[in-house]
């Protein structure tokens, strides 16, 4: 029993450690922690529990402090036996469904949510689009909003929309005219109403095909636009927001952050960074520097949770981050999109 007493002494010992990093910056001294916290023990016993918490590598000494700061093996044993989930206030939760309650999609819906994770934990936000495999079409609209100009619009049974503007070859706008078009959209929902945005290829390949000759480019040109914005829906991508805040985090980083910015650019890196993760719904995982596979982010810490299968939402940023607010915030915000997802 006293071997438990001790052990739970030493890591209130590492959580009030790790607090006063995240909160001050500055290397952690035995005195600072017996002024700031109630530890309920003689400074000599802070002091050697401070030494073995070293040989244990839970935290360590930097060559110009007399203070200490946690490693990542610290840290891992802080989210792991010491950090509790603090549960939103009620005037949070009120927040957080007026900014996200009216978003009228999931476009929308996630791209306020990754702008209000990254305000709330002040970290960079990452949320993973989910691959929409199953959505069905509803309607294509055609509309010519200049003489060279075509909006090209795919609308799903799900109510999201997809647009783009197409510019048409040179002297089309002459040879063909509005109704041309909007026969051309009849046809084209005619052979793609009701059908998978996977399984558009081949009844568009066949309006082509059956197209007078005369016109079969000008139908193509369409097709095209239209197939590039179903095959978008069939891939995962992500939206981002708060990369200054890594900016503004840079001095938490021995390293120089310009090569964690490039990372951020890269959406490949990204997607298979969160597709790594294993968070179940409204789980949350973390990984701690050396834990994250990816070269450049091994002094960051990555806080995720899972809103729908496959899918997660996330917050990068330094080592040194307060996790007790990014794992309540992250796992909050997961269980409301999973929520809206039904």
């Amino acid at each position: 029993m006293g071997g438990e007493h001790v052990e739970e002494r030493r890591l209130q010992i590492l959580g009030a450690i790790v607090e006063d990093y995240v909160a001050t910056r500055e290397p952690v001294g035995s005195k600072s922690l017996l002024d700031r916290h109630d530890l309920g023990v003689s400074a000599a016993t802070v002091r050697n529990d401070m030494s073995l918490l070293e040989e244990e590598g839970l935290i360590t000494q930097p060559h110009t402090s007399a203070g200490r700061v946690p490693t990542d093996k610290g840290y891992r044993a802080f989210v792991d036996h010491v950090a509790a989930i603090k549960p939103l206030s009620s005037p949070e939760k009120r927040a957080i469904r007026s900014f996200l309650d009216d978003a009228g999609d999931l476009d929308e819906l996630l791209t306020r949510t990754v702008r209000l994770l990254a305000q709330l934990t002040h970290q960079v936000a990452l949320v993973q689009y989910p691959a929409v495999r199953q959505a069905r079409v509803r309607h294509v609209e055609l509309v010519k909003v200049a003489d060279a100009l075509l909006l090209v619009v795919l609308i799903t049974e799900s109510g999201q929309v997809d647009q783009r503007t197409i510019p048409l070859l040179a002297g089309r706008s002459a040879e063909f005219d509005t109704d041309f078009y909007a026969d051309l959209r009849a046809r084209m929902n005619q052979a793609v109403v009701g059908r998978e945005v996977t399984d558009l290829h081949g009844p568009l390949a066949e309006l082509v095909t059956r197209s007078p000759a005369a016109v079969q480019e000008a139908c193509r040109e369409v097709v095209d636009a239209l197939l590039g914005l179903a095959d978008s829906r069939t891939e995962d991508r992500i939206i981002m927001a708060g990369a200054a805040n890594l900016a503004r985090s840079a001095g938490d980083f021995t390293t120089q952050v310009e090569p964690l910015l490039d990372v951020l650019e890269e959406q490949l890196v990204l997607l298979r960074l969160l597709g790594s993760m294993r968070a179940e719904p409204g789980a949350v995982e973390v990984r701690i520097g050396q834990e994250i596979p990816e070269h450049a982010l091994t002094q960051a810490s990555l806080v995720g949770a899972g809103y729908r299968d496959g899918s997660h939402l996330a917050i990068l940023g330094p080592t040194r981050m307060d996790y007790v607010t990014g794992i309540s915030t992250v796992q909050a915000l997961a269980r409301y999109v999973s929520r809206f997802l039904g």
